[in-house]
């Protein structure tokens, strides 16, 4: 299986609560819900969809699974609600029980050694395991060289601080674009995967 990091971006590198204003207010981010203005269905829903096509699993981070966990068990019958429902699902957590997975289709992971639990998942045969946002998990995922392709909204915000997808660990990570098209709404969708060696 491959793992796909998926996220919306700022310019300047920030991904933290693209999709609400209380989201996730650590450090004081005061931004919650930048995306929403950039959203275009047509460009953006499209490339949301195709990349879903090929997932056959979702990893979050406690954060993130919970905000998707609160929103789209209510949505059923819609198609993509319905996939988001009954795809498998998996969440890095120390805090969660097996009685706090209310969203069906979860499993917990523990954070300890999560490398080799992502390299057994990975080793499975299968499509795309997606991570959508989870900032702290991504850039675990990013640090150890298990991401094999990133799908970036990059939006024309510059938001001036915030979480950020990319470790900043000194490392380079040459990378190839694959894909780029650009929203009616100045939203940059690019697709890249580690360059080869």
């Amino acid at each position: 299986m491959r793992i796909v990091v998926s996220d919306f971006i700022s310019l300047d590198g920030v991904v933290q609560a693209p999709g609400g204003a209380e989201e996730d207010t650590d450090g004081g981010f005061a931004h919650g819900a930048w995306s929403m203005p950039y959203f275009d269905v047509d460009t953006m829903g499209a490339v949301i969809g195709e990349t879903m096509e090929g997932t056959e699993a979702l990893l979050f981070g406690r954060r993130t699974w919970r905000t998707m966990a609160d929103a789209w068990p209510g949505r059923a019958g819609d198609p993509f609600a319905d996939q988001m429902n009954e795809i498998r699902k998996y969440v890095v957590s120390s805090t969660l029980t097996q009685d706090d997975l209310d969203w069906n289709n979860t499993t917990v992971l523990p954070p300890d050694n999560l490398v080799a639990v992502v390299q057994r998942v990975k080793s499975q045969p299968g499509g795309d395991v997606q991570v959508m946002g989870s900032a702290t998990l991504a850039r675990t995922l990013i640090s150890n060289d298990l991401v094999d392709e990133y799908v970036l909204m990059i939006e024309p915000i510059l938001l001036g601080g915030g979480k950020r997808l990319f470790p900043d660990d000194g490392v380079d990570r040459p990378l190839e674009l694959v894909s780029s098209i650009t929203s009616a709404t100045g939203v940059l969708v690019s697709r890249y995967r580690p360059a080869a060696s």
